[in-house]
């Protein structure tokens, strides 16, 4: 079987597969963002900042290609990213607040679509590749990516209330996520050409970096 169906069967099979593999950077960033929200707003928070960065997707996945050229869009990204990290693990030894303060979700929704903006360039790329230019197959893939990453970070957030030590190795995986975005970034490697031991070492350099910085962060903040 050779025809359209088959084929746009395939494509749509291809497309699900990569929702599935690359939803999980996304995922991770927003249960960070939203770890410390009240219970109540967790779910506004993730369906919402997920539901509004897809959105964004679908209008820069036309440029996708052009995003990847852009200098310093990465290193910007990946610095919040890594930002993100210290910031949710200073916190982490603090108790969620029963109510959130004026602004608070709507700043974990800025995280969240920001960093889901900067971080799935791959994604982005992979389903407009797969879709082999149907319009419907693009919203398809970008749309289903929704509940993978919704799904997913409800889980991740659930585990780091039940496991509080995951909170560190999440903000370990941004920072290496952090530091490879920024190290990828058409101006550095234009500018310093790194290595690929280079690239490893700074990736293991920011997600210990992340971590230790964190805790010297909520240590303080603690005391205060």
């Amino acid at each position: 079987m050779t025809g359209p169906l088959p084929r746009f069967l395939a494509d749509c099979l291809a497309i699900i597969l990569i929702d599935l593999l690359l939803a999980g950077d996304n995922a991770l960033v927003i249960a960070m963002a939203v770890r410390h929200l009240p219970q109540k707003q967790r779910r506004f928070g993730v369906v919402f900042g997920a539901a509004a960065a897809v959105a964004l997707r679908v209008g820069i996945t036309i440029v996708a290609a052009q995003i990847l050229n852009i200098e310093f869009i990465k290193l910007a990204g990946g610095a919040f990213v890594i930002w993100i990290g210290v910031k949710v693990l200073a916190e982490a030894e603090s108790p969620p607040p029963e109510s959130a303060a004026p602004g608070r979700l709507l700043q974990a929704i800025w995280y969240i679509v920001f960093a889901d903006i900067t971080m799935s360039v791959d994604n982005v790329l992979a389903i407009a590749g797969a879709s082999h230019g149907n319009d419907w197959l693009i919203l398809f893939g970008l749309g289903l990516s929704i509940p993978f990453v919704v799904f997913s970070s409800t889980l991740l957030t659930v585990i780091m209330e039940r496991y509080p030590v995951t909170v560190y190795l999440g903000a370990a995986i941004l920072g290496k996520v952090g530091g490879e975005m920024m190290l990828t970034d058409p101006f550095v490697a234009r500018t310093l050409h790194p290595a690929p031991v280079i690239v490893y070492s700074g990736e293991a350099a920011a997600a210990i970096g992340i971590v230790v910085i964190g805790r010297m962060l909520g240590k303080r903040s603690r005391k205060a």
